[in-house]
């Protein structure tokens, strides 16, 4: 650890644990989750969680802010890195040491980003995931990431996240376009065109998964999908439904089926193509 990192931060590490350092890793690359979320990731009783939530507070490695309700009442708490906690992570990434003040500004806009809502529900999906993995010791989450690394990764494409699903020995590759209904639909669908891109020069061919708040919204969706060709697999779920479970409608399918039910194939060993490494490897 460089000198650099003063002995407050070095005073707290034998108050981490390795639970805590994935919690932190996960709010260092998905921003913000909610009590709710972090119960469901790592704890199995609420108030343990919540306990312990509270003690990394105490140690400045989480911040946390949360909002009135509509009609009475507080929302959930939202979870983002303290000033420690980015320190922490800076050391743990050679990154360079963040100040106080860049720290709060960081939470600041975090909390104040209109599209706070949507981050949070793209979490959600994974983290129902991850929760049903839990419960499930042969089913895994062996890829989550966000749209800025999906971005860095795919560099075409603008997914609102990417995963690798396995349960026992089939894997299911997916991208993730969560929709809370503030886009017209043809703008929603006109996003596959970029996937189609990405098959053709090589990439992988994986469904794009359209997680909606609604029934009625689903339904228009495969009314503007219809007749459409093209080498995009789609599916469509609501935001209600545990997307682990048989919850997916293909494209042109009458009948709900299991994520590694989908099709799905990780392409060809191409620069577009982060599955493979330079020695033409498929890389988890």
């Amino acid at each position: 650890m460089p000198q650099s990192r003063s002995p407050g931060l070095l005073a707290i590490y034998p108050h981490i644990t390795s639970r805590d350092r994935q919690l932190l890793q996960l709010l260092d690359d998905h921003h913000v989750l909610t009590t709710g979320q972090i119960h469901h990731l790592f704890f199995l009783a609420r108030r343990t969680c919540q306990i312990r939530l509270g003690e990394l507070h105490g140690l400045g490695l989480l911040d946390r802010f949360r909002f009135a309700r509509t009609g009475g009442g507080s929302q959930p708490w939202h979870w983002t890195l303290g000033h420690n906690g980015h320190r922490f992570q800076a050391a743990a990434h050679n990154r360079s040491e963040p100040t106080a003040r860049s720290s709060r500004q960081t939470v600041q806009r975090l909390s104040a980003n209109p599209n706070l809502t949507h981050q949070v529900t793209v979490n959600e999906f994974f983290v129902r995931l991850r929760a049903y993995a839990r419960r499930h010791p042969e089913a895994r989450l062996d890829r989550w990431w966000s749209e800025t690394m999906t971005t860095r990764q795919f560099r075409t494409i603008t997914a609102d996240g990417h995963g690798l699903w396995s349960v026992a020995n089939a894997t299911t590759g997916f991208f993730l376009e969560v929709d809370t209904g503030t886009e017209p639909l043809g703008r929603v669908v006109a996003k596959l065109d970029r996937y189609t891109g990405l098959i053709r020069r090589g990439g992988p061919r994986y469904p794009v998964l359209f997680w909606l708040g609604s029934e009625q919204r689903e339904e228009h969706l495969h009314q503007v999908l219809r007749g459409r060709r093209g080498d995009v697999p789609i599916a469509t779920a609501t935001h209600r439904h545990d997307p682990a479970a048989a919850v997916w409608l293909p494209g042109g399918a009458t009948g709900r089926v299991r994520l590694t039910e989908l099709p799905s194939d990780h392409g060809q060993p191409v620069a577009d193509n982060p599955n493979f490494d330079d020695d033409g490897l498929f890389v988890l």
